[in-house]
């Protein structure tokens, strides 16, 4: 790939964590229209250890936090329904 092809480095828009694939993770995001808590563990996992590998294994545990609070609110809705 040519320095001309690749993402600049812009701390704001696209960190270099961000673009370090061939698709930004906010996009397959949109794309498969993720809920707040899906879309969350979706990136902390496309991301775990990427800025900094100290935090790889508290990246994934935020990632495990929020599946595990969409699975409590996709039960919880179960039981509300009549």
């Amino acid at each position: 790939m040519s320095n001309k092809n690749k993402p600049v480095d812009d701390p704001v828009n696209h960190p270099a964590h961000y673009t370090d694939g061939k698709i930004e993770v906010i996009d397959f995001i949109d794309d498969k229209e993720l809920n707040f808590n899906r879309g969350n563990a979706v990136k902390y996992i496309a991301r775990a250890g990427k800025k900094s590998k100290d935090t790889e294994i508290q990246d994934l545990e935020k990632a495990a936090w929020y599946l595990n609070h969409e699975i409590k609110r996709l039960k919880e809705a179960k039981h509300e329904q009549p």
